[in-house]
């Protein structure tokens, strides 16, 4: 499982015109998921990451977490996480988790996320879409968690 994470002072996901999600203060999370990913993968993650401190204290630290500073998370499936461009020109998406897989996991991250308390926005699973965001620092930050570690 991959996310990336970008803290934002606001952001808005569009599908087909429609505004689907949207936040004021918060985080944007790019969220892709691979074969083997599970209830282990999403518990660790979802737990990570609203306890990062990636929010400024008052002395300009970095020492708060989305938790601390009340903020919310738009959260967007995106398979392409798990592209691969080491042969070729054109990306290959074999590790990514098959749609009906993924699509299910998804959906537990962010019940997950919700359950620590957390406001969860989202897009529309497998759609086409358009992300708004303003990038706050700008911090992007990786996370990512596999069977094996």
């Amino acid at each position: 499982m991959r996310v990336v994470v970008q803290r934002a002072k606001d952001a808005s996901v569009t599908v087909e015109g429609e505004r689907t999600g949207a936040i004021d203060h918060g985080l944007v999370c790019l969220v892709g998921f691979t074969e083997g990913d599970g209830e282990e993968e999403i518990r660790h993650l979802a737990e990570k990451l609203v306890h990062l401190r990636i929010f400024e204290d008052e002395e300009g630290k970095m020492n708060h977490s989305l938790l601390d500073v009340g903020g919310s998370i738009l959260s967007v499936s995106q398979f392409t996480l798990y592209g691969d461009c080491r042969k070729g020109r054109r990306p290959n998406f074999m590790a990514a988790a098959r749609p009906e897989v993924a699509e299910v996991l998804y959906r537990k991250f962010n019940r997950q996320l919700e359950s620590h308390g957390v406001r969860v926005e989202t897009g529309i699973f497998g759609a086409m879409m358009q992300v708004e965001l303003t990038n706050d620092g700008p911090v992007t930050l990786i996370l990512e968690r596999t069977s094996d570690n």
